[in-house]
């Protein structure tokens, strides 16, 4: 039976599931009619990160390492460990828009944390926010058998966000588990890569 989580609650995915190895992590959105003259073009996209929240660097400290960003650009990542289906353009129609599959057992053992994000595509130049997105969620499911783990509908209200922190999957001991996020930020990817340690140009 799938759990329905609010803001801010944590669920063991593997305490209940110890044979679970690859999950399928969705998301899905709707968009208000607005008369901007753009479609939106919404990006899930996904940070790998250390203990300390961040990305990780290179050896020598310098640098980033390119395989802990995932997004419409960079499908694969993470040792092979995350692969993204690739970009919807304009999240039309019913079901899951951008899915995104993670092997547990081959997430790097530095990677303490997967931070899922959606953004709006040249949000500013659109002048588009989260304010006039509907239904946005966040599922989770095991692959091996289809069945549906876990769901975070987005319910709160937003008006200036054009980045957002859907959810997180984390370490917790030998534990792999999900926190339901749903924090905004303003300024878009770069806003995000900035927050998790990225050199933006």
């Amino acid at each position: 039976m799938s759990i329905s989580l609010k803001k801010g609650q944590k669920v063991s995915l593997t305490k209940d599931n110890p044979n679970l190895v690859r999950i399928i992590v969705a998301l899905g959105w709707d968009t208000n009619e607005y008369d901007g003259g753009y479609e939106f073009d919404l990006d899930a996209s996904l940070f790998l990160l250390n203990n300390k929240n961040k990305i990780r660097k290179y050896k020598d400290g310098h640098g980033m390492w390119q395989d802990d960003i995932v997004f419409y650009n960079r499908l694969i990542g993470g040792d092979k460990s995350v692969i993204h289906s690739g970009d919807n353009l304009t999240g039309a129609g019913e079901g899951d828009d951008e899915v995104i599959t993670v092997d547990l057992t081959k997430i790097p053992t530095d990677v303490d944390k997967i931070s899922f994000t959606v953004t709006i595509h040249d949000a500013k130049e659109r002048n588009q926010n989260f304010g006039q997105v509907l239904n946005a969620y966040i599922r989770v499911i095991d692959e091996l058998n289809n069945k549906e783990l876990l769901k975070y509908d987005l319910t709160e209200e937003y008006s200036v966000e054009t980045a957002m922190v859907v959810g997180e999957l984390y370490r917790y001991n030998t534990e792999w588990k999900f926190t339901a996020v749903g924090s905004g930020y303003q300024g878009g990817l770069e806003a995000l890569c900035r927050s998790y340690g990225v050199d933006v140009e």
